[in-house]
C-alpha cells in the first residue's frame, strides 16, 4: 500500500538520520554542551520522519502536517548548528586553557598555592603521582605529549632528569616556558657528600638534586615560578603577586620555626639509618649529620662496617633516634639500634616528598604540611 511504502520510507529516513547524530556525538567527546542539543535533535528528526497519522483527505489537516512537518526540520538543523557551535567553542576555551606540568610534588603544590583560586582556571598536573621515585622515573608517552603542548613546565634539572632534553625536543609549542630549579638556584646547589662512615659510591661530582628541602630554597624557587605564571597569564598576574608574597610569608616563618628548634636543642647532630636527602635542610642550620648512604643512592643493604660505625656513633654522641626516610623498609636503622649498648633508640622518619601521590594531595598533604611535620620530627631527634 502507498501509505506503507511512505511511512517505511519515513523510518528508514529516521534511522540514517539516527545513526549520523549519535556519529556526531561520539565526535563531541561527550561534551555535555553538545551532548544535549545532539539528544533533543534525535527526538525532533525521529518525529519528522513518521510524521503524524493523516487518516483524512482533508486539505487543512495535511496542511497543518506539512507545517508541523517543516517545523522539526527546523529544529532539526537547529540541533546540529547549536552542536557543533557548541563543539567549536568548547575546544577554542580548551585550546586557551594555561597548562602547567610540574614533575615533582613540591613544584605542583607551589603553582597551587601561586594559583589559589586559579582565576583562569589554569591545568595542572603533576607527573610523578603515583609514588614513583624522581631518580627511577620514566616518561611516558602521554607524559611527553603533556609536556610537549604545555605552556609552563617545571622540573628539578638533576641527573634524574637526563630524559627531559629528548622530551623538550619534541614539544610542539614554541613558546613554552621552562624553569629548571638549580638553574634557578645557581651557586646555591650543593654537590653530594660523603661523609665519614657513608658507603661510598662513585658520583663524580655530581649535584645534590634535593634542593626543595630547604625552606630558603623554596621560597627562591616559589618567586622564580610566579614571575612566569604572572608572564604567562598578565591579566591575573596581581592575583598571582599577592598569593606568592603571602605564600613566601608563611615559607619564612616555617623557617624561623627551625631556626629557634635547632637553637634550644639539646644535640645538634642527627644520623640516618638510610638514605640522606636532607643537605639543604641541615646546612640551614648548622646541624651535623652521619648517614648510611648519599641521598640518590640506590643501595638498599648497608655493609658490616657502615653499621657498626653508626651504631657506634649513636653511643659516643648519646643520641635519642635512628632517622630514616618515609617508607616502610627501616631495617637498617633496626640494624644501627641492635647493636648499640641501649637498644632502646627511637626509630623515626622525615619526609623527603619523594614518594608523595595524587591520592595524598586529594587527602590535604602540603608542601607546608610536610616540612612542618619533618620539624615535629626533628625536633624529637635533637632532645
Amino acid at each position: 500500500m502507498p501509505g506503507s511504502s511512505v511511512l517505511n520510507h519515513k523510518r528508514i529516513v529516521a534511522g540514517i538520520m539516527g545513526i549520523l547524530m549519535l556519529f556526531i556525538m561520539l565526535l563531541s567527546a561527550f561534551s555535555i554542551a553538545v551532548i544535549i542539543p545532539v539528544v533533543f535533535t534525535l527526538i525532533c528528526a525521529f518525529l519528522y520522519a513518521v510524521g503524524f497519522p493523516q487518516k483524512t483527505p482533508v486539505s487543512g489537516k495535511v496542511r497543518l502536517n506539512k507545517y508541523l512537518s517543516l517545523f522539526f526540520a527546523v529544529l532539526v538543523m537547529a540541533g546540529i548548528l547549536s552542536a557543533c557551535g557548541s563543539g567549536n567553542s568548547g575546544a577554542a576555551a580548551d585550546k586557551d586553557k594555561v597548562r602547567i606540568v610540574t614533575t615533582i610534588f613540591p613544584e605542583y603544590d607551589w603553582v597551587m598555592n601561586i594559583l589559589g583560586d586559579n582565576p583562569a582556571s589554569a591545568e595542572v598536573t603533576m607527573l610523578l603521582d603515583n609514588g614513583v621515585d624522581l631518580h627511577s622515573y620514566q616518561p611516558t608517552a602521554d607524559d611527553i605529549l603533556k609536556i610537549s603542548t604545555c605552556d609552563l613546565f617545571i622540573y628539578v634539572g638533576g641527573e634524574s632528569d637526563e630524559w627531559v632534553e629528548d622530551a623538550l625536543a619534541e614539544a610542539t609549542n614554541k613558546d613554552m616556558a621552562v624553569i629548571n630549579l638549580l638553574d634557578v638556584l645557581g651557586d646555591a646547589v650543593k654537590e653530594k657528600e660523603v661523609v665519614e662512615g657513608m658507603q661510598e659510591e662513585e658520583h663524580d661530582h655530581e649535584e645534590d638534586e634535593h634542593v626543595w628541602l630547604s625552606l630558603r630554597n623554596a621560597a627562591a624557587l616559589v618567586q622564580s615560578i610566579s614571575y612566569s605564571i604572572q608572564s604567562i597569564d598578565p591579566d591575573n598576574a596581581g592575583i598571582y603577586k599577592s598569593n606568592t608574597s603571602a605564600y613566601i610569608e608563611k615559607l619564612n616563618s616555617l623557617d624561623e620555626e627551625y631556626k629557634t628548634a635547632v637553637l634550644s636543642a639539646s644535640s645538634h647532630t642527627i644520623l640516618f639509618g638510610d638514605r640522606f636527602p636532607f643537605r639543604y635542610l641541615v646546612d640551614d642550620y648548622g646541624l651535623d649529620y652521619y648517614a648510611a648512604f648519599v641521598g640518590c643512592s640506590a643501595e638498599t643493604e648497608a655493609s658490616f662496617e657502615t653499621i657498626m660505625f653508626l651504631a657506634e656513633k649513636v653511643d659516643e654522641l648519646g643520641l635519642p633516634a635512628v632517622m630514616t626516610i618515609e617508607g616502610k623498609d627501616h631495617r637498617i636503622a633496626e640494624t644501627i639500634v641492635q647493636n648499640t649498648k641501649a637498644k632502646d633508640q627511637q626509630i623515626l622518619s622525615m619526609d623527603s616528598m619523594q614518594g608523595t601521590t595524587s591520592g595524598d594531595v586529594k587527602n590535604g598533604v602540603t608542601y607546608l604540611s610536610v616540612m612542618e611535620n619533618n620539624l615535629s620530627i626533628l625536633k624529637d631527634a635533637l632532645d
